[in-house]
């Protein structure tokens, strides 16, 4: 039997606020455990939340950038279960109404050897608090619990069920990723629990309508997990069906040691966590003014971007998307383009996406860390473009610049002068070279005058060889062309 699988995703995603959604409590990052947990986060008696307008801007911003509808009201609801780390017994979410309802999102993704492009509609985006951190491994037979999360406010965005591959889920989540970062809404920190992905998997025989019964694996934090994740749970799941038994639709964590999902607790539906309207909140109204404002202030947006780099830049659509796929790396490539003219931008993306994102890579830094400054590859690009050097020789210049790790705008000049690798241009000197090529390779001009006009690479290899590779390719080409033809 052939079986389709089928993939939605939830991701938790935490907003750059300074403050907690409903206290004034700070949300950063490795403090002391229990020392940012205030009684508002704790649901002690005669406490108030009092709702966070920058984590209500942030969703404006998410849903605006994603094309969805901005409800006008939305209504904040007690989600209600039993969990060590949860000090209220009940969780602040969205249910009917969220702020976020709808969108798309749309990212390339590898197939049989190809890039797909695919677009995934958006159920829609709510706003919650987290809950605390439960802490098993310092304390023998115990779990610890630290309350200093409980209260972070979380943008919670849903997918529609309409990925087939682990290469398509991973493909999204990392473009929505990118997105968050782009829009200032989330810091994207994986490690830190920033951006975490929660996955809905199930599997169907081929051609039927209805779906599978899911399971979840929640809290993925890196997307080798959760394509590792996926595939165990397909082949788990379709195993299972086929020696006859039946998926329960269930939690699951993923153990990355044993490279296995295991049961976590049985699946709630949305009736189990008895969902009501939170009496201590007033429904949530967002203006029409309020909305315009949030506009006006939003970054150019990636899809837009990817636009104009096609219409002006004249970039493949899939050179555009990898050079927007942050922000820093966008602006960088516009800052590199600038200085090395229109002209040179197919140029300049392929050494963005090969030679500088390779070392960024190996490197293990971000493009803003750089020692190469994007008016030095300009410079760079500009004397492969005239003839300077060669393009082979210019992967050496760049190795030296980064290494180099200075700021003088002329860095690729003094590097090309120092290692001695300005082409020979020189129609005289060059012809010079060609003539004693020619004399020592008869049998290779005879070749090529007989009609075998591959031949003529053998001589232009040797050309290049007696000039040490400082020869101009082009040029030698074309002189050799012409003395072959008389």
């Amino acid at each position: 039997m052939q079986w389709e699988v089928v993939i939605g995703l939830e991701n938790h995603v935490q907003l750059t606020t300074n403050s907690k959604i409903f206290s004034g409590s700070s949300i950063k990052f490795g403090a002391e455990p229990n020392t940012q947990a205030s009684p508002v986060d704790l649901a002690l008696p005669g406490v108030l939340p009092v709702l966070n307008r920058g984590a209500v801007e942030r969703a404006i911003r998410f849903g605006l950038a994603v094309g969805a509808r901005i409800a006008p009201v939305s209504v904040f609801a007690r989600k209600n279960y039993f969990y060590p780390d949860l000090p209220k017994g009940y969780q602040i979410s969205q249910f009917e109404d969220p702020v976020v309802q709808g969108g798309t999102l749309s990212f390339w993704y590898e197939k049989d050897g190809k890039q797909e492009f695919k677009t995934v509609n958006l159920t829609r985006a709510h706003l919650e608090e987290d809950a605390g951190k439960s802490l098993h491994e310092d304390y023998a037979g115990m779990s610890g619990i630290d309350l200093n999360r409980a209260g972070t406010p979380l943008l919670e965005i849903v997918s529609e069920p309409e990925m087939r591959s682990a290469a398509e889920a991973v493909a999204y989540a990392k473009q929505l990723h990118s997105l968050v970062m782009w829009l200032g809404v989330c810091d994207g920190n994986m490690q830190e629990g920033s951006f975490r992905c929660d996955v809905n998997v199930s599997v169907r025989p081929v051609g039927q309508k209805e779906f599978g019964t899911r399971c979840e694996i929640k809290n993925l934090n890196s997307f080798r997990f959760m394509e590792e994740a996926i595939h165990y749970e397909v082949r788990r799941q379709i195993e299972l069906i086929e020696d006859g038994g039946k998926v329960v639709q269930a939690t699951r964590l993923w153990d990355p040691d044993r490279k296995e999902t295991r049961e976590m607790r049985t699946k709630e539906d949305a009736q189990d966590y008895r969902y009501f309207p939170d009496p201590d909140l007033p429904p949530l109204v967002i203006s029409p003014e309020w909305i315009e404002k949030v506009k006006g202030d939003m970054p150019e947006l990636p899809q837009a971007m990817r636009k104009r780099f096609v219409d002006d830049y004249g970039l493949p659509e899939y050179d555009s998307n990898v050079l927007t796929s942050s922000q820093e790396m966008a602006t960088y490539y516009e800052a590199v383009v600038s200085k090395a003219g229109k002209e040179n931008a197919k140029a300049a993306a392929n050494w963005m996406m090969g030679d500088v994102s390779s070392t960024l890579n190996r490197e293990g830094v971000s493009i803003n860390e750089s020692p190469v400054e994007a008016s030095q590859l300009a410079l760079l690009l500009k004397r492969i473009a005239d003839g300077t050097i060669s393009n082979k020789a210019g992967k050496e210049v760049f190795a030296a610049m980064w290494e180099a790790r200075s700021t003088d705008e002329n860095l690729a000049d003094i590097v090309i002068e120092q290692k001695g690798l300005k082409q020979i241009s020189d129609t005289g000197a060059l012809e010079a070279i060609v003539d004693e090529v020619l004399a020592a390779n008869a049998k290779s001009v005879e070749q090529y005058r007989a009609g075998k006009e591959a031949a003529i690479n053998a001589l232009i290899g040797q050309t290049m060889k007696a000039s040490k590779g400082k020869a101009n390719p082009a040029q030698v080409t074309e002189l050799l062309k012409k003395k072959l033809a008389g």
